[in-house]
């Protein structure tokens, strides 16, 4: 896959490291992208001896969410973000997930991040929910995740506000994550990695698997809740000029 828009590194032993590499679209949810990251996690699955999982993205983008194409078609009602598990798939992963989040965190994008096990943030970077920029509500379980990881105020407050916050605002802020100039957060990353390989492999999955238990259980139950949500706020007018305005055209 190391061709391809998403990137699989077996750099050193029971570490891997996926990459998304999407330069034309800019690590939007384009469709090679979505599949490329549903495959890689489908070869970590697979496999019986990697430890860690590192995903990161490329220079100033970690994953930018939605594009236009897919945002109007949610709004056409064709189809729901719940069509493919790319939200959780760092949750289901049987082993721990470090989301190396050098660059711009946005929308689902940021969301899909915060379902790893560990979160290093880049200070010059942007993380943002921005859906109700576009005028609908949050999906992706983001109700749900950014209270419990960032906490509630400070979760509530950027799923309502939709606005960008840097990653030095987030340290200042509180957030319990780990924050870094832009050029050492793969290398931490990649530090917090070989910790956590030193482990053995069957106790690491144990471990993980009880300490996500509760958030495992509980998620359909959000995801279905945030579904409802959307039922009603997507097909607003307003929700397709929003989406047009935002993305330039």
């Amino acid at each position: 896959m190391n061709d391809a828009v998403v990137q699989i590194l077996e750099k050193e032993p029971d570490i891997v490291q996926i990459t998304m590499n999407d330069q034309v679209n800019k690590n939007t949810f384009s469709p090679e992208l979505t599949t490329g990251v549903i495959e890689a996690f489908k070869i970590v699955r697979a496999s019986s001896t990697y430890k860690v999982v590192i995903l990161t993205g490329y220079g100033n983008y970690f994953a930018s969410g939605g594009t236009r194409d897919g945002l109007l078609a949610l709004h056409e009602g064709q189809g729901g973000f719940d069509d493919n598990n790319l939200y959780s798939l760092a949750l289901e992963c049987d082993i721990p997930v470090i989301a190396a989040m050098q660059g711009h965190g946005i929308g689902g994008g940021f969301v899909m991040g915060m379902f790893s096990d560990f979160v290093i943030f880049s200070r010059e970077s942007v993380y943002t929910a921005n859906f109700m920029k576009f005028g609908f509500t949050p999906g992706m379980g983001a109700t749900y995740i950014l209270p419990k990881k960032l906490g509630f105020s400070l979760g509530h407050e950027m799923l309502i506000s939709a606005r960008n916050y840097r990653g030095a605002e987030l340290e200042i802020r509180g957030c319990p994550f780990r924050v870094f100039p832009r050029v050492q957060v793969l290398e931490k990353a990649w530090e917090l990695a070989r910790e956590i390989a030193e482990k053995p492999r069957f106790s690491l999955v144990t471990l993980k698997a009880h300490l996500v238990a509760s958030l495992r259980e509980q998620l359909p139950d959000i995801i279905a809740k945030e579904l409802v949500m959307h039922a009603k706020t997507l097909p607003q007018t307003e929700v397709r000029e929003r989406i047009m305005k935002l993305f330039g055209n």
